[in-house]
């Protein structure tokens, strides 16, 4: 019975990877890139990473607790991209942060055609600004309208 039991499994193994090769797969291709910078230690007030609070006495009730967390100053870069030729998924990202400025922008191919390309900034003066803009022409379908239940207005149709 168990060597029954193991030709059934590798034969339903094998099977599975048999008919692995006729699923039809689309080219596809990504990319990341990320790069992250330390550039030294920032902080608030003293590098010293320790918790600070006085003394737990009877007749003294100061609970003076100091915690200085560490500051380490942002700085990173990244960028991102995907171009599926299977499903039309074409789209790409990159973003640079710099102290309290960041840069970036992205594009995207909308599905009339047309690509969507969005450049944006943020920092603590002017906030998040984005400028959106809109390459191409948009590309709309023929859609095909058919009458429901013969009610097509006097034009001839089928369901």
């Amino acid at each position: 019975m168990q060597i029954l039991s193991c030709i059934a499994f590798t034969a339903a193994a094998l099977f599975g990877v048999a008919c692995a090769g006729y699923i039809p797969h689309g080219h596809a291709s990504s990319y990341a890139s990320v790069l992250q910078h330390t550039d030294g230690h920032y902080g608030y007030g003293s590098h010293d990473n320790s918790l600070h609070y006085a003394g737990h006495g009877y007749a003294h009730h100061d609970h003076h607790y100091e915690h200085h967390e560490p500051h380490h100053y942002p700085k990173y870069t990244f960028e991102y991209g995907v171009k599926d030729a299977h499903t039309g998924d074409h789209k790409s990202q990159w973003e640079h942060r710099d102290g309290d400025h960041v840069k970036g922008g992205y594009t995207l191919e909308e599905a009339d055609g047309t690509t969507r390309v969005v450049e944006y900034t943020a920092d603590d003066h002017n906030g998040f600004n984005a400028v959106v803009k809109k390459i191409g022409h948009a590309h709309h379908p023929q859609a095909y309208h058919h009458g429901a239940y013969g009610y097509d207005h006097g034009h001839a149709g089928s369901y």
